[in-house]
């Protein structure tokens, strides 16, 4: 059996049509229980990663193993699975009752217990009195209920989400996540759910495998992933992020400069090489103007520039301030006794030693 640190273990997986590679050399272990998010773009790879775990996809090379029992290359209904689909993949001419009862019927479960479990399963997801209905006459929100109900119906070992809320709108989408990730939790299912949206991931995850082209970028909780990236696609796809260029000027003391003024960070320039230019990432939530109620603290980096634009948004003004090569945006409250700046006005901005996210790799002067 594997441990509670190796319940679902990926190594090595690898994904490729002809010459054309889409997953590289995945690694990856989920503890028992775990809610794991894939994110990343369109074409990234994490569909195919979640398909090859499901068993849809065969994997060209690498090893696939779940509570300590080889899986990599079983049929989908050998692996104890459970998936959601995107498109919610209901059968029209069933009832909700004998879509949720599907799988147990092709499981050979008993019939005598088929009923009681399918009835747990609707109460679970709150629609027991929906049970003699067809698909058609239920809301894209109760559609993805259902399926859900039908993937948890055999007790599966893990829970597959293949973006299941992309097709829902706006209101329904953050009420129907709450709602899977309170059934997560209830019955300690270990899941993997894919998704393009930012805000999902970071809201539902207990860590975050953010893909591009094919490579799990990162891999952290939603807080390390949002406040310490580690590389620029990282940081540019989470959340909403200015992103300079820097001179690392003395590695050891952590400085660099930046437009001929020189700021401090406390971590990701040590391995650097004096002279090196790095990509510098700020949040605006970071970043104040010099002198206001926020603007606190010895030792904050601060930087001279110019108001190069400024947006009322009611309840925020964002301010985007020009320092030469480089410019930054932030956030401010709108207050109706403080008068917002003006363009062209000269302002010092500040942000903490801390705020300053050095990242990976070297770049070309």
């Amino acid at each position: 059996m594997a441990t509670a640190t190796e319940f679902l273990e990926i190594g090595g997986l690898r994904k490729s049509y002809g010459q054309n590679a889409v997953v590289h050399n995945f690694d990856l272990s989920v503890k028992r229980g775990e809610f794991i998010s894939f994110l990343g773009p369109s074409g990234c790879g994490k569909t195919t990663t979640l398909r090859m775990v499901a068993g849809f996809e065969t994997p060209t090379a690498g090893s696939i193993r779940i509570d300590g029992r080889e899986v990599t290359q079983l049929r989908p209904n050998q692996r104890n699975v459970g998936m959601v689909f995107q498109a919610y993949a209901l059968f029209p001419n069933m009832t909700v009752a004998d879509n949720v009862a599907f799988g147990l019927k092709v499981a050979k479960m008993p019939a005598a217990e088929i009923g009681p479990r399918v009835a747990e399963m609707l109460n679970l997801i709150k629609l027991p009195h929906l049970a003699d209905r067809y698909p058609y006459q239920l809301s894209g929100g109760q559609q993805q209920r259902v399926a859900l109900a039908r993937a948890l119906a055999n007790k599966p070992q893990v829970l597959l989400l293949d973006e299941p809320l992309s097709a829902l709108d706006a209101k329904i989408r953050v009420s129907l996540r709450s709602e899977i990730k309170a059934l997560q939790r209830d019955l300690g299912i270990t899941t993997i759910f894919v998704t393009h949206d930012q805000e999902e991931a970071l809201s539902m995850s207990d860590r975050i495998v953010v893909m591009n082209e094919g490579n799990a970028e990162q891999v952290g909780t939603p807080f390390d992933i949002y406040n310490y990236p580690r590389t620029r696609f990282v940081a540019s796809f989470v959340g909403t992020l200015n992103i300079l260029r820097g001179k690392v000027i003395d590695a050891k003391a952590q400085k660099l400069v930046i437009d001929d003024q020189e700021i401090y960070a406390t971590r990701g320039v040590s391995d650097a090489v004096d002279g090196e230019i790095r990509s510098v990432a700020l949040r605006p939530e970071a970043i104040t103007l010099a002198g206001s109620a926020e603007d606190q603290g010895n030792g904050r980096n601060r930087m001279h520039g110019t108001i190069e634009d400024v947006n009322f948004l009611g309840a925020v003004v964002r301010i985007r301030v020009r320092f030469k090569d480089n410019a930054v945006s932030l956030d401010t409250f709108n207050s109706p006794t403080v008068a917002p700046p003006e363009r062209g006005q000269a302002v010092t901005v500040s942000f903490g030693r801390e705020d300053v996210l050095v990242l990976e790799g070297a770049e070309t002067a």
